[in-house]
């Protein structure tokens, strides 16, 4: 009888399905220190062999991203204004199929929506300690207002940066532009220009998108600026604007934005 009882009571054990990898709490995977700046960490051992996503939603709306190996940590923005989110962590089981493998819940409740762009993420990635940061310090010691810093370090990039058309005929599904290295080689393609203009003027309080759509200035999917000082966003391109410059061409730092579709911010 009693062995009875034992094989019953595995059986059930088999039947019940244990509780989804997503449901264990968030602290183990999803650092939360900073919703309030607007942005979450994840931490996940990725394998090198096998995919691995984080998926943002609010709503109908949604952010993927594909976390790095090796990486102990990433952080990602909220961008989709305040309320509620859902945060899942996918895995690649084969092609374009993916497991869920955590699964959180994030409330995000910001006085101001642009201190979201404020912060390194992913693919906006700077410390104090990067090289492009120190540059933007060095450039801006001396101006009075937002405008100055923001000209100053425009006139750095469209001056300094040119586009990588190597880069730009192989470059990875993956890339992810590091800021360093586009000052170190002094190129990149339109996603490093937007990424290391934007982490430059992060790194001195200024606001900056990393936005991505099309344009009617170039005919593919094309990486761009929007740039929050004197009360306003600004729409500025310095991959255009370095290409014009290079080749003696009159421009405006502002572009007219009804000339931009943004599909992504960042």
């Amino acid at each position: 009888m009693r062995n009875l009882l034992l094989a019953i009571t595995m059986l059930i054990a088999f039947l019940i399905p244990a509780p989804a990898a997503f449901a264990a709490t968030a602290e183990d995977w999803l650092n939360l220190d900073h919703v309030d700046r607007g942005t979450i960490g994840v931490r996940y051992d990725v394998r090198d062999d096998v995919k691995t996503k984080v998926m943002v939603t609010k709503g109908p709306d949604k952010y993927t991203y594909l976390l790095t190996p090796g990486k102990w940590e990433e952080t990602f923005p909220l961008q989709m204004g305040n309320g509620d989110y859902t945060v899942t962590l996918l895995e690649q089981v084969s092609g374009s199929k993916y497991k869920v493998v955590r699964e959180a819940a994030v409330t995000l409740d910001l006085d101001n929506d642009a201190n979201v762009y404020l912060n390194p993420v992913q693919n906006v990635n700077w410390s104090e300690a990067s090289q492009a940061a120190a540059i933007a310090k060095e450039l801006t010691k001396m101006a009075a207002t937002d405008m100055e810093k923001v000209q100053a370090i425009y006139e750095y990039v469209t001056g300094t940066i040119r586009y990588d058309e190597t880069l730009a005929a192989n470059v990875p599904a993956d890339y992810i532009p590091d800021i360093d290295r586009t000052v170190a080689l002094e190129k990149d393609i339109c996603y490093g220009y937007a990424a290391l203009f934007a982490a430059m003027l992060r790194s001195v309080d200024i606001p900056a998108k990393l936005v991505m759509g099309t344009t009617e200035y170039v005919d593919v999917y094309h990486a761009w600026n929007e740039v929050y000082y004197d009360g306003a966003w600004t729409t500025i391109d310095t991959t255009v604007d370095a290409g014009w410059k290079e080749n003696g061409k009159t421009f405006e730092m502002t572009k007219d934005a009804t000339r931009y579709a943004a599909a992504k911010y960042y």
